[in-house]
């Protein structure tokens, strides 16, 4: 997908913004990255060399007035002239604003995909607005991670425990799309499960994807089935409970 990467600079920190493009490459490429922000502000100045590295075009939009942020207003602006340029088949709207919420919602009424990207306050109404949330906290975390593999790991041993809720939603969603059998598709699963929760990711519980975080449960079979394409394999999973029967 060709996409359109706008960032609220008044509320996301530069330091974010390596682990952000990083991301934002797993789902398109960013045809457009442009940030917004007054950048006669002091406290941007720490934006000035990230912006150079990474090609983001930054925008300026003066604070007429105190207390009022004018920034969300050209974000907005320029997010619905794009969508009526159709030269984007996405948006990734970066900030941690309930203000875009609307914004997100209209972008997804004519057809295009939105990622939102943002801190773990976001409000919830701006996180459910989007197709996918990915909070950046976990981006920071894995940039980290990245810094460190020269060292030995020793947290692998640990298993990571995961709240009953999470448990239930894959319960839940493997039910709407198994089979007679009971085997469900893991592609299918991955994407109802963004339909109810669109900031559920793997990686908010310590797992890379969501098959190891699966097997974590201890409560599905999984099975890797051949493809016609060598070397790549279709996971189906089916609860264990299934496998036990049930009475008539």
């Amino acid at each position: 997908m060709k996409l359109a990467v706008l960032i609220d600079a008044d509320n996301i920190p530069y330091s974010y913004i390596k682990g952000i493009l990083s991301e934002i490459a797993r789902y398109g490429t960013p045809s457009v990255k442009r940030i917004y922000g007054d950048w006669t502000r002091p406290d941007l100045g720490g934006w000035k060399n990230v912006l150079l590295e990474n090609a983001v075009s930054p925008i300026q939009q003066y604070s007429y007035t105190t207390g009022k942020n004018s920034t969300d207003s050209a974000m907005i602006i320029d997010a619905m002239d794009l969508l009526y340029e159709n030269h984007v088949d996405g948006f990734c709207i970066v900030s941690s604003d309930s203000d875009f919420t609307r914004l997100c919602t209209r972008l997804r009424e004519s057809g295009k995909k939105v990622i939102g990207l943002g801190e773990k306050k976001t409000p919830t109404p701006f996180i459910v607005a989007c197709d996918k949330f990915i909070f950046l906290e976990i981006l920071e975390s894995e940039t980290k991670k990245d810094e460190e593999k020269g060292k030995k790991k020793t947290k692998k041993s640990k298993t990571n425990k995961l709240p009953k809720n999470v448990i239930k939603l894959i319960e839940s969603s493997v039910d709407d799309v198994a089979d007679e059998d009971g085997w469900a598709f893991l592609g299918e699963i991955g994407n109802i499960i963004l339909k109810k929760e669109p900031s559920f990711d793997a990686r908010n519980y310590g797992y890379s994807t969501l098959t190891p975080l699966i097997a974590a449960t201890q409560l599905f079979e999984i099975d890797r089935r051949d493809t016609a394409n060598r070397g790549i394999k279709h996971i189906y999973i089916r609860s264990k409970n299934f496998s036990k029967g049930e009475p008539d």
